[in-house]
């Protein structure tokens, strides 16, 4: 028998299966495990007379992986009906393995996902092992796939429609004890032994076992598309999935077309509209963009792809945060979340005990939705310290300054931290456009000097942007790199320069929507037409989150350092409509009650009507096609520069920053790989166009025109 599926009979006639695919570390659908899966099932509908019943287990850490990426990358439009007939196969084997005759059941030791899940499913009875580290889910959908082996059908029919659809569609993934009390598993286990034991004896009092769908008689749970009230929660369905996806995504719309319509046939029938759908969506670009980024490049960037070799992995225990605002007091969250001693330092203690009380009010929202005890989160709490006394900082191995965006202010409290520190200490800025070499001068070393650029919030956003200056050591990148996987985050790394990678993208793209409203194009469609092109709220209401005044401050800083450096000063047509809506129009932003939108108390918030009159021309207005490429390209073109200039070290991080960062439209795989599949030499044409219509900003850079010219891509 094939080493990829073991086949074991013991005393009970039970036949055990263990899955260890040879040469990996997590077992996946590939072509050898179809190979072994359709000898294992040959074999067991030979001998299912001499069987009492089969328990499908693993020998990795994990039970099953799911669909192998490797393969499903390279399936294109040419290999579709290949494809297909391969899935029409896998199900083929799941389907005769639960229509064998005798009990089936999964002893789930490891996470079981994706096609690892699925095969769960096609059992009659599921033991789950009662572990942290053991997930069920169908996480396809953010891969811009669907569950291709029955998963739709299977869920639909265990569930009913309302309740399967967020597992689908969401790709929500669950705990064991969730599972449990979701009915997807039956059965928890302690240990291996209780998992194989408990699947034994299920095996022994359930001889005639079958699955639900395949009694005379089953009732999807709910009812079908037909009853009145799944049919009432279906006529809205589309419009709310609509919204959320604005069509850039046709994953979730085809595994809500597999739902419903496999709802509504025979089981059979219902595989094969599955696996079209599926098909369809593997063959597609989408699928592609995403899965390159999402699987295979932000897999190598926490991999450590980004990381200085020859330096051992850091731990960091203690931790300084200077300043306890929103950003401050995020990072303290994280840090004591991870476990690691925080001091939370500002001004006066009643700043920095405010500051701690925002971590206070997250971990209470945790315990009430019972994903925490109140003992943890008391000693997560108790891991930090809120003060206003420089000497508290004494034993942290980082300090990280979260002050005002204002030079002077960082380097005063920068050095006066790192007077207590000492020497050993990693010194980190915040800072989100102020150039990290030119803050590194407040310490005396500044090779221990390094930018971290959190996102907000904090406990939300999952990335850190790591900024390398021009002194910074290998050795402290190393350790800031260390420090951010410690606290669950994903790592990208820069090089320095004003505004690094992620500001100055997202620069370009509230510039640009701003500047379409001084043009006379309409607020609401210029929000509209950013949304439909996959970012997820417009540019007019990013900006007044962010606050007109810190986007003024922030260019006033840079003029002035401009200025002393004797280099031309910055120029965009946004500018003079940041300045009128601040000074003529005292509509600072979100915080201040009023921006581009109004923000009614106890309302929904709404542009602000003036906009209209103040604005908006009737010959102004543009094709929406216009609008979304602009507001696209404008980010995919500086991205392009920061690759030119050596910002950017590589294309993970480029792709990953983008999206995880700025929440660059998540369809297009990040601003690099939007490039790669518009096509290099299109999409320079359409720039070109951009350009003559819109102005020199569009104008593609000399790295771009190279890579059209030789056919590459990024």
């Amino acid at each position: 028998m094939t080493a990829a599926i073991r086949y074991e009979k013991d005393q009970d006639r039970i036949v055990v299966l263990t899955i260890d695919m040879p040469g990996q570390s997590a077992n996946t659908m590939n072509a050898v495990y179809r190979d072994a899966m359709a000898a294992t099932v040959a074999r067991l509908t030979a001998d299912k007379d001499a069987i009492a019943g089969v328990i499908i287990t693993s020998a990795k850490k994990t039970f099953f992986a799911g669909g192998d990426l490797n393969e499903l990358i390279k399936v294109g439009k040419p290999q579709a009906e290949a494809f297909y007939r391969n899935i029409l196969e896998l199900k083929g084997q799941l389907r005769a393995l639960e229509t064998l005759g005798v009990p089936v059941v999964a002893a789930i030791n490891g996470a079981a996902l994706g096609g690892g899940w699925e095969i769960c499913l096609a059992c009659h009875h599921r033991v789950a092992l009662d572990h942290p580290s053991v997930q069920i889910g169908l996480p396809e959908v953010t891969l811009g796939l669907l569950p291709g082996g029955g998963g739709v059908v299977r869920t639909v029919r265990m569930l009913g429609l309302e309740k399967a659809l967020p597992y689908l569609l969401e790709g929500k993934k669950v705990r064991p004890q969730q599972a449990l009390q979701a009915g997807l598993v039956d059965e928890l286990a302690a240990d291996r032994d209780e998992l194989l034991s408990k699947s034994r004896a299920w095996i022994l009092a359930n001889p005639g076992a079958k699955q639900p769908w395949d009694i005379k008689g089953h009732q999807i749970p709910g009812g079908t598309p037909s009853h009145p009230k799944v049919a009432q929660m279906l006529a809205i369905a589309p419009s709310i999935l609509r919204s959320k996806t604005q069509g850039c995504l046709p994953a979730p719309e085809k595994i809500l077309c597999a739902a419903v319509e496999g709802a509504q046939v025979d089981f059979d029938t219902a595989q094969l509209i599955e696996a079209r759908y599926f098909t369809e969506l593997t063959t597609g670009q989408v699928a592609k963009n995403m899965i390159g980024t999402f699987w295979f490049q932000l897999n190598e960037i926490n991999a450590g792809g980004s990381r200085p070799a020859g330096f051992a992995p850091t731990v960091t225990r203690k931790v300084g945060v200077l300043g306890a605002g929103m950003m401050g007091a995020g990072i303290a969250y994280v840090s004591a979340v991870a476990g690691i001693e925080v001091v939370l330092k500002d001004v006066t203690l009643a700043a920095a005990q405010k500051g701690k009380a925002h971590s206070a009010a997250l971990l209470d929202k945790k315990v009430a939705r019972g994903q925490l005890s109140a003992e943890q989160r008391d000693a997560t709490l108790a891991r930090i310290h809120a003060t206003e006394q420089d000497a508290d900082l004494a034993g942290c191995d980082l300090v990280i300054e979260a002050v005002f965006e204002d030079r002077e202010l960082k380097a005063r409290v920068s050095a006066a931290a790192q007077q207590v520190v000492g020497a050993d200490a990693v010194i980190a800025s915040n800072t989100s456009t102020l150039p990290i070499s030119g803050l590194a001068t407040a310490v005396p070393d500044p090779g221990k000097f390094i930018g971290l650029h959190f996102f907000s919030p904090v406990d939300k956003m999952p990335l850190v942007e790591i900024i390398k200056g021009t002194h910074t050591r290998d050795e402290t990148l190393a350790r800031g790199f260390d420090f951010v996987l410690q606290i669950k985050k994903t790592p990208i790394v820069v090089n320095d320069s004003r505004g690094f990678f992620t500001s100055r993208v997202f620069g370009t793209f509230t510039n640009e929507g701003i500047a379409m409203l001084g043009e006379g194009i309409a607020a609401a469609m210029i929000e509209t037409e950013a949304r439909k092109a996959g970012m997820p709220v417009g540019p007019l209401a990013i900006s007044d989150e962010v606050s007109l005044s810190l986007m003024s401050h922030i260019r006033q800083q840079t003029i002035k350092d401009l200025q002393a450096e004797g280099k031309p000063l910055p120029e965009h047509p946004a500018f003079a409509v940041i300045d009128l809506l601040l000074n003529e129009y005292q509509r600072p932003g979100k915080a201040a009650g009023g921006g581009f939108y109004d923000y009614p108390v106890g309302d929904t918030k709404h542009l602000w009507p003036e906009l209209k009159a103040r604005f908006e021309k009737a010959d102004g207005q543009i094709a929406p096609q216009d609008v979304r490429d602009r507001l696209l390209f404008i980010q995919a073109l500086e991205t392009v520069r920061c690759v030119e200039e050596g910002v950017l070290r590589s294309t993970a991080d480029a792709n990953i920053g983008s999206i995880f960062g700025i929440g660059f439209a998540p369809w297009t795989g990040g601003a690099l790989q939007f490039i790669n599949q518009y096509g290099v030499a299109d999409f320079v044409a359409r720039a070109q166009y951009l350009r003559e219509q819109y102005g020199e900003r569009f104008a593609p850079p000399a790295l771009l025109l190279e890579k059209a010219a030789r056919g590459q891509l990024f």
